[in-house]
């Protein structure tokens, strides 16, 4: 079995302390900065994070994009979060992310993979090209946000594609 498209990993590097990137990935308000339009976390008894609340394992998550209504959501798990260096979660089904934090020369280095990426036919629906090309555009907008101030992501649900 050919397993090349089961997995891949994006690397960004940053201008930025660690622990603010770290914290960018592991709270809400983090998230919402770059990433998200809503990012809820609930802890194991079920209780709402805080906005500036450090995610931790076993919390679930309910994530709501820019551009899009409150119909997609994407449902999730923390599979781990050490409050440093690593935060795995589940995504966009049985997927899992692993993100790891460390720094060389100045740099902060971001290493994002993304496996278990089931087999699809249908190549609008295939996760490791789409996948990929999201995480790209957002560790570029992460960079943008933290190092410049702009944010590139489409805020407005009433601005689509034409193109078909």
């Amino acid at each position: 079995m050919d397993t090349r498209w089961q997995k891949f990993k994006v690397t960004g590097d940053y201008h930025v302390n660690m622990r603010a990137l770290y914290l960018a990935w592991a709270t809400p308000a983090g998230l919402e900065k770059w990433f998200l339009r809503k990012a809820d976390f609930y802890t194991v008894p079920k209780r709402l994070r805080a906005a500036d609340e450090e995610v931790m394992k076993e919390d679930t998550y309910e994530w709501y994009w820019h551009g899009y209504n409150n119909s997609l959501v994407e449902k999730g798990a923390i599979l781990e979060a050490n409050g440093n260096d690593l935060i795995k979660f589940t995504f966009a089904g049985n997927c899992i992310v692993t993100v790891r934090f460390s720094t060389t020369k100045g740099l902060t280095i971001i290493d994002l993979i993304q496996e278990n990426i089931p087999p699809e036919t249908d190549p609008e629906k295939n996760l490791f090209v789409q996948c990929q090309l999201g995480w790209v555009f957002y560790l570029t907008n992460l960079k943008s946000v933290f190092e410049g101030g702009k944010d590139l992501r489409n805020k407005r649900v009433d601005l689509t594609s034409n193109f078909k």
